[in-house]
């Protein structure tokens, strides 16, 4: 009798771009994360599985999580990197982003960009031959709701029954977790100050995900709707990279917002609390919060490097 030779979802990813979780289907995304939990518990099973290959690593932005997780990652599966740091100013500065992708693709077997603009990811993407990864930037942030999705996986069983909640400034987190979500089928419930909500086509793009999954997009001006009865609770920095001339603003906008113990009690018992880091402590969150049993910010931060080990196997294997 012949085994079942049947392919995971994920090989057909190989040789593609990750530049938005819309990229990727729920069959993709599942088995994507069945790939991380395998490496997650058996790392020297892939501790060869990139030998010979090459990642580059382009940072126009400061990092911390990202460096990491892609560095260790490239190396633990038996690769290398090569960094450029913000200071180098690569992309459209010493030279164009034509150039720099049509350079790189002749050198390396891969490219991770953490930068400003999705237009720089996208145009970067259609320029190389190579795989591209979007490490970051204003409008998204996959990779993160890619760790973010695994983590919940790894404590919620059932995600289709969950009502997952993001209170706070409508960011790239929020639009790569408002497609997440609605891939899943889950409820998800967007928290924002009026005037600071996610993307509009993001939203829509969403909730056209969740009619497909039998999941709901809210989105409200109301943090406590948001923490009602939540499963998950979300929250991230009021104020983005780019946006510090705005802090003091921002502070007094998102005040009702923080995420302290008299909102976080509109949630489950067992509610998670998730936040993407770097955290302004007792700004978006308050220390008993962030600090709490239900808090699992680090197994969140952890689960960057297992869940972009998988991306970067599918897409450069």
């Amino acid at each position: 009798m012949k085994k079942n030779s049947k392919k995971p979802a994920y090989a057909k990813l190989k040789g593609k771009d990750f530049l938005s979780v819309d990229d990727l289907s729920i069959q993709e995304i599942k088995s994507l994360f069945e790939l991380a939990a395998d490496m997650k518990k058996k790392p020297k099973k892939y501790s060869k599985a990139l030998e010979g290959k090459m990642l580059a690593l382009i940072f126009e932005k400061p990092s911390l999580r990202t460096r990491t997780t892609f560095t260790v990652g490239i190396h633990t599966l038996g690769g290398s990197s090569i960094d450029y740091p913000p200071g180098d100013n690569i992309l459209g500065k010493r030279e164009s982003v034509f150039d720099v992708a049509k350079n790189l693709e002749r050198m390396v077997d891969g490219v991770m960009i953490r930068t400003f603009g999705q237009d720089v990811v996208t145009s970067f993407a259609e320029h190389a031959s190579i795989p591209v990864i979007n490490g970051l930037t204003d409008y998204e942030h996959p990779c993160q709701a890619m760790a973010d999705f695994f983590t919940i996986t790894e404590y919620k069983k059932n995600l289709k029954n969950l009502k997952i909640s993001y209170i706070g400034d409508g960011n790239n987190v929020t639009h790569s977790l408002l497609l997440m979500g609605g891939k899943w089928g889950t409820t998800f419930c967007v928290a924002t100050p009026p005037g600071y909500a996610a993307r509009d086509e993001v939203v829509q793009r969403a909730k056209e995900l969740a009619a497909k999954s039998s999941g709901s997009i809210i989105i409200t001006n109301d943090p406590i709707e948001a923490a009602r009865d939540a499963d998950v609770i979300y929250t991230d920095t009021w104020t983005s990279m780019g946006q510090e001339a705005e802090a003091i603003i921002r502070r007094n906008i998102f005040k009702p917002y923080q995420v302290n113990r008299e909102l976080f009690s509109h949630a489950k018992p067992d509610a998670l609390f998730m936040h993407c880091l770097p955290a302004h402590r007792n700004e978006e969150v308050t220390d008993e919060i962030i600090d709490s049993p239900n808090s699992v910010v680090f197994q969140e931060a952890e689960n960057r490097l297992h869940a972009q080990k998988a991306i970067l196997y599918a897409l450069m294997r």
